[in-house]
């Protein structure tokens, strides 16, 4: 394998990663946002709602618990973690191929 395509490689894991850190901040923020009451009405909060609603489309509501803040930190959190585990998976693989 020449050195150009390995540092190739290398560079996509690291982006694979860094991606689904990105993906699981945008989701902790929501949390801890929705677990603090923030505003509403604020548009860095909206702003986050709606990007952390569009990435946890498939696990929103997923669990039925009775509290709300419960519904959020589980199917909220149940996606970072998804995010996290999958994206790191899927960078440890391209780097060590």
């Amino acid at each position: 394998m020449s050195p150009r395509y390995r540092n190739s490689a290398n560079q996509a894991g690291t982006v694979i990663a860094v991606i689904a850190d990105i993906m699981a901040v945008i989701l902790g923020l929501w949390i801890l946002m929705y677990l603090l009451n923030a505003n509403p009405g604020n548009d860095l909060v909206q702003f986050i709602h709606n990007a952390a609603a569009w990435l946890a489309g498939w696990s929103h509501d997923l669990f039925t618990f009775q509290e709300a803040w419960a519904r959020v930190v589980a199917g909220y959190g149940l996606a970072a973690v998804v995010y996290l585990f999958v994206g790191h998976a899927i960078a440890n693989r391209i780097h060590h191929h």
